[in-house]
């Protein structure tokens, strides 16, 4: 009997693991549920700013939690922009970035409502990240019903301005009357630095609560980075991987590959970690759906005080693109 129920018990064990990994992705989206449509109390445990691993959130300062990783759908035209976005959904990612100028809001949309009809996600798990462009600013209302139809997701959980440009105060402060009708959550730039913070933020009434901006390895942004954080504001990259025509260089890079493969990780893994740890959200792009779940795939290992120095010090102040 002592065997048999032995046996029992290691046939129990076999099903529950064989479970867990085909429910990994359901496990991995348990992680982003602090991403809902309420606003969460800045408790115990849930410090504005701060990043939390366990929940792979951070508490904005608009009261709302946001995934700190995700997907940036930049150049995916409409048919591989709906596979992507499922495939992030799918694979348990909640964070989806898209824009005007992208002319992709309607595929992002799109894969939204599928992914939810099809895996069940409920609309509060999934967070969405939009953004009006300059040329829009001089009739920011009718920029923010477009997107909001195109979308057709219910609300928008971040509208960014894309870049500074003229009347961008005046487009923000429209933005804002959005916000208290509860059909954006929260506000925030792209592409803002010092200078044009410093200029910008004394003239609007709610505070961003993210600033996107272009960082990568050759590319930290050292005092642009902390500069933000200090306020209070969350600071996500675009081009975490050095952007199309500089990937290869970047993943190839003899000081990221020597420490992938000291934890047995990819390249564009350990950059994504780096800057996890500086407290910088990511937003990689993708339509490969291997490439989607390695990106989310980041939190079994953790670089080391050593590691972070060397990455650091390989800041080029190289820019990828223009803004």
């Amino acid at each position: 009997m002592k065997k048999l129920s032995g046996l029992i018990l290691v046939l129990m064990l076999a099903s529950f693991i064989c479970q867990g990994e085909v429910s990994q992705s359901r496990t991995t989206a348990a992680f982003f549920s602090a991403a809902a449509s309420e606003q969460v109390s800045d408790g115990p445990g849930m410090q504005t700013g701060k990043f939390d691993f366990d929940s792979r959130t951070v508490l904005l300062n608009s009261g709302y939690a946001m995934p700190i990783l995700g997907l940036g759908t930049y150049a995916l035209d409409h048919a591989t922009c709906v596979s992507s976005v499922m495939a992030l959904l799918e694979s348990g990612g909640r964070l989806v970035d898209t824009a005007y100028m992208y002319g992709n809001e309607e595929a992002v949309g799109e894969g939204i409502r599928r992914a939810m009809a099809e895996y069940g996600i409920p609309r509060e798990e999934i967070f969405v990240i939009t953004k009006i462009y300059p040329s829009q600013f001089s009739d920011p209302e009718a920029a923010i019903d477009m997107a909001l139809a195109k979308l057709d997701v219910g609300y928008i959980d971040m509208m960014l301005l894309h870049h500074p440009g003229s009347s961008d105060v005046n487009a923000y402060l429209a933005m804002e009357k959005y916000v208290a009708e509860g059909r954006i959550r929260s506000l925030g730039l792209s592409n803002w630095y010092i200078e044009e913070l410093t200029d910008f933020l004394p003239q609007v009434n709610i505070m961003p609560a993210l600033v996107q901006n272009e960082i990568h390895p050759y590319y930290q942004e050292q005092e642009v980075v902390p500069f933000i954080q200090e306020k209070g504001i969350v600071v996500q990259c675009w081009y975490p991987l050095g952007g199309r025509g500089y990937t290869k260089e970047l993943l190839t890079d003899e000081t990221i590959t020597s420490i992938a493969a000291a934890h047995g990780v990819s390249a564009a893994q350990v950059i994504l970690r780096w800057d996890l740890q500086r407290g910088v959200a990511v937003i990689p792009g993708s339509s490969n759906p291997d490439h989607i779940r390695e990106n989310l795939d980041l939190f079994g290992f953790e670089l080391t005080p050593e590691e972070m120095e060397r990455i650091a010090a390989l800041d080029r102040g190289e820019k990828h693109d223009w803004y």
